[in-house]
């Protein structure tokens, strides 16, 4: 069902600000309760009276460091995106108005604690859109609620997944009808639309719709060849590992550089005092850092939290379904979208329908499909991440864990008391059935045909203090988190991760999987390692096998250059990019339709779990090695002048006034230091995603640490915040933190009231 209306624009813009200015003076006078204080590189330092100043602050900052970004995503999950932008965003807004109807309703039986954070963000970025008008569209409201900011962070449904199901059913006719469906908040590129091409190297492993945008084919079959440069590293050492006797962790997400990692400390005197990063667009994104106390790190893991169900319709009864052999009403909702048309505002109205156990997806052949899908209806995450963030010892921290709001990732912890924790997190599905893919509709006549309850959370993989004093993970499964001890291939529920190890978690192994004893700074100095595994594996072979064809010219002395390389993506390595031409020309990445090969058909042994260390390595196919190797040598004398360029000289930092060589490579390389690049028009490869945010904090009496932020605070190119750790990163080098409150009042640049006074 649909149905129009036009109301004039004007009036809707007078509604806007009417119902703006009953809250006005109390989002003016927040700002007397809060103080920001900047140290080195724009850090903000939050100090606020209480959580709903914080909230503010928070906004406030994200809107002064990236412009409209955060006040867009908040218009956004309000579902009134069209209001302002017009018609084009009409599905966004029925999408989030559908989910908004099933999750919002549980807002107030949130803690009072966590409404005071969402409303005082709410009060932020009103004060802010307020103040700055000029910086937006007509008609931009001011006048969110906490419940438009907890909504940035409602479950979503699992789109991909519906539009591979109706796909199946439905063939489309072509690739790009398959790819053309819209993604919901949270869900795009890293708070920004961008090409398709950058998707595959900006959302988590985790992120269900990560091939939306891109042409299906091409986006499996690089996730599948592990050449997708997202993901994380997370490390833990216990005492019995470190120098100074305290535990210390490493953060260290990948992500596009349009991601939004978010640097900051908020304090509250007795209730809040948490360092590390919150993502633009809400306060409880996907958080990690630490307090006096202990620390967490985030890494993308691989789990099915949702399964389509297959009812069968009441033939006597119109929308009605069957089970347990009763017959149910189907749930109809109308839901009405306002869209601006050029001076006026038009409003168009559809219906959906829903089912206790989820949204009904499509019907025909007397079934009705249904997605049922972890966290739907659940608005508990930032909850969740506030308790953690208070959390002061193992079993506060474990407890919030338990609420199992946070639906997915690895966690890995450390704490002051000398432990290291880690837990494959996932929101996931007891299934009453097999395991299924995703284009399968399991029958239901019964309720208990269809998941009702998550897998318990001490069923969940997880490891406490384990032998050999360390933990890693590189969103590899949990299998490999800890190798000193019985490692444990066979899973004790069907739908967890398959095991699992990626080139990049081998190389981790290998760099703290013995007895050394590690200050902080030589974490710091393990974490830009920038030895490339891959060619461990496969560049002796390649020697061997175009040796034996006598070459002469350049390839003669593109052998020999490769035989003195290093194996590193350092920036001043000669052979390295060379190498990195070569693969991608033998991998498929420089065909005229540009396809990843399959393994099997790169390496000469895959990896497996009888040899998880030492494979995959060698190559599968000698001729193809061959003459892609002759293609690569002429392909980079022809681009760069020289065979024997150095990394550096093509791989680079640009940002701002800052132009300089960086390493580090992608994660089908085999690099820990991963790195993205995209090609610029002057041929060189420029920094757009990987390695950007860092952290390394050992648990001291008072915690000690360092950090980067490569694209810095600001993603406005006139701010001084914007491009003025870039250099920094590129050298491998990271700033101390300041963290006690004498450290941050004698590192202070700039102090201020948001929103208020300087």
């Amino acid at each position: 069902m649909i149905q129009y209306r036009t109301v004039t624009f004007a009036l809707l813009v007078v509604l806007f600000a009417s119902s703006a200015s009953a809250g006005q003076k109390q989002t003016n006078e927040l700002w007397r309760q809060v103080e920001v204080i900047r140290t080195a590189h724009g850090v903000p330092h939050v100090r606020a009276e209480n959580l709903r100043a914080a909230g503010y602050a928070l906004a406030w900052l994200q809107c002064e460091d990236y412009g409209t970004t955060t006040p867009m995503e908040i218009l956004e999950a309000s579902g009134r995106w069209a209001s302002v932008e017009g018609y084009g965003r009409v599905e966004s807004d029925f999408l989030v108005q559908r989910q908004r109807e099933r999750t919002l309703k549980n807002y107030s039986s949130l803690s009072r604690d966590v409404r005071d954070v969402y409303e005082g963000f709410a009060a932020g970025v009103n004060r802010y859109i307020d103040l700055h008008r000029a910086d937006f569209q007509t008609g931009m409201p001011a006048n969110f609620t906490g419940q438009d900011v907890a909504a940035t962070e409602m479950a979503q449904l699992p789109v991909r997944k519906v539009r591979n199901f109706l796909n199946k059913i439905n063939p489309p006719a072509d690739e790009e009808q398959q790819a053309g469906l819209y993604l919901p908040p949270r869900h795009r590129d890293a708070e920004g639309e961008t090409d398709r091409a950058a998707d595959i190297f900006s959302a988590g492993k985790d992120d269900q719709h990560l091939c939306t945008f891109l042409s299906l084919r091409l986006c499996v079959s690089a996730v599948n060849a592990g050449l997708s440069n997202d993901g994380s590293n997370a490390w833990a050492f216990a005492p019995s590992r470190t120098k100074s006797g305290k535990a210390i962790l490493l953060r260290n997400p990948h992500l596009q550089w349009t991601a939004g990692y978010y640097e900051a400390h908020i304090t509250v005197p007795g209730v809040l005092d948490f360092y590390g990063d919150f993502r633009i667009g809400g306060p409880f994104a996907v958080v990690g850092g630490f307090n006096r106390k202990l620390g967490w790190s985030t890494t993308n893991n691989s789990q099915d939290l949702d399964e389509i169900y297959a009812l069968d319709v009441d033939s006597n009864k119109p929308d009605h379904y069957l089970l347990d052999g009763t017959s149910h009403a189907l749930k109809r909702d109308l839901f009405t979208v306002s869209w601006r048309n050029g001076e006026g505002v038009s409003t168009e109205s559809r219906e959906f329908w829903s089912t206790p156990a989820g949204p009904v997806i499509h019907r025909a052949a007397g079934k009705i499909y249904v997605m049922k899908f972890a966290g739907d209806g659940d608005l508990r995450g930032g909850e969740q991440f506030l308790r953690m963030m208070r959390a002061g010892s193992l079993k506060e921290w474990k407890e919030a864990m338990k609420m199992r709001a946070r639906l997915t990732s690895n966690f890995t912890y450390a704490d002051g008391d000398g432990n290291i924790f880690y837990i494959w997190n996932a929101a996931l599905p007891l299934l009453p059935h097999a395991v299924t893919d995703d284009t399968t509709a399991i029958p239901a006549k019964n309720t208990s045909d269809m998941w009702t309850q998550y897998v318990p959370f001490e069923s969940l993989p997880q490891i406490l203090n384990p032998p050999g004093g360390y933990i890693h993970n590189e969103n590899s499964s949990h299998h490999y988190t800890n190798v000193r001890g019985r490692v444990e291939t066979k899973n004790a529920y069907p739908n967890f991760e398959a095991p699992s190890l990626s080139l990049r978690s081998q190389l981790a192994i290998q760099l703290i999987g013995g007895d050394e004893k590690y200050s902080l700074e030589d974490v710091v100095r393990l974490k830009h390692d920038y030895r490339m595994l891959l060619a461990d594996r496969v560049k002796n072979d390649l020697i061997v096998t175009v040796k034996a064809t006598n070459p002469m010219g350049d390839v003669a002395a593109a052998i020999a250059l490769l035989e003195r390389w290093d194996n590193t993506a350092s920036a001043s390595s000669r052979g390295s990019t060379l190498f990195e031409e070569w693969w991608a020309t033998y991998s498929g990445l420089r065909r005229p339709e540009p396809r990843v090969l399959p393994n099997a058909q790169r390496f000469a042994k895959v990896w497996s779990v009888a040899d998880p260390y030492n494979t995959p390595r060698g190559l599968a196919d000698i001729p193809r090695a061959i003459e892609s190797f002759v293609t690569a040598v002429n392909e980079v004398k022809r681009r760069y002048g020289s065979i024997d360029v150095t990394w550096g000289d093509v791989h680079r930092v640009r940002r701002g006034k800052v132009d300089v060589p960086v390493g580090g490579c992608g994660n089908d390389l085999g690099c820990f230091r991963i790195m993205g690049f995209t090609r610029a028009e002057d041929g060189k490869l420029v920094a757009t995603g990987g390695d950007g945010w860092v952290l390394a904090v050992e648990f001291a009496e008072t915690p000690r640490a360092y950090s980067i932020l490569a694209y810095g605070q600001s993603s406005l190119t006139s701010s001084p915040w914007h491009a003025d750790q870039a250099e920094m990163f590129a050298k491998g080098e990271m700033k101390k933190v300041a963290f006690t409150e004498a450290d941050v009042n004698a590192a202070a640049v700039v102090r201020f009231r948001p929103g208020g006074g300087r």
